[in-house]
């Protein structure tokens, strides 16, 4: 029983590691205070969803579906819904997941307990991340509109969602500079 209890715990010592940072899972979006999310964004309320396209995906989805040419994508693109004007900015930003795996750093200090040199130090920690697209939209007034307490946000709401899923459904933008 006693040989079982210590293969148990060196099992576990091996196989664990210890998150310091983790990547938050947003299955479908999420509406928040965008600098809540991530520092150095703006305060103010945002729509957030993960994106899973390569870099640059959703920049140029904005700009052939609202026909920008390249002018102002990420910044003040004008939309329409119900004959009212608002204001789509976006940011594309990355949040990283971290751990700290014991199993490298043990072995490593055996070795060097017998005065051989560490070999798997760049085992230590390791990385990955996730891709956001976090959506703030504004009025002609520059108000924010996905504030709670914007009386036309369900709308606006409701349009962001259906812009998500189309970009995540669409794999050629070209098809918008045939549309009109």
């Amino acid at each position: 029983m006693r040989a079982l209890s210590y293969i148990t715990f060196f099992l576990l010592l091996f196989s664990s590691c210890i998150p310091t940072r983790i990547a938050p899972n947003i299955k479908e979006d999420k509406v928040m205070v965008a600098k809540k999310f991530k520092k150095g964004l703006p305060k103010r309320s945002s729509f957030i969803f993960e994106d899973p396209k390569n870099a640059n995906e959703f920049y140029q989805f904005i700009n052939y579906k609202f026909k920008l040419n390249d002018k102002d994508v990420a910044w003040n693109a004008p939309f329409i819904i119900n004959k009212e004007e608002y204001y789509l900015s976006f940011h594309e930003v990355e949040r990283t997941s971290s751990t700290i795996n014991l199993a490298p750093m043990i072995i490593d200090a055996a070795l060097e307990a017998n005065e051989v040199n560490p070999v798997l130090e760049n085992l230590y920690t390791s990385r990955s991340g996730k891709w956001y697209v976090v959506l703030t939209v504004n009025d002609q007034d520059f108000k924010d509109c996905l504030k709670d307490n914007y009386l036309k946000r369900d709308e606006i709401v409701t349009f962001l969602r259906q812009l998500r899923k189309e970009y995540l459904s669409t794999s050629n933008y070209n098809k918008y500079l045939l549309m009109d």
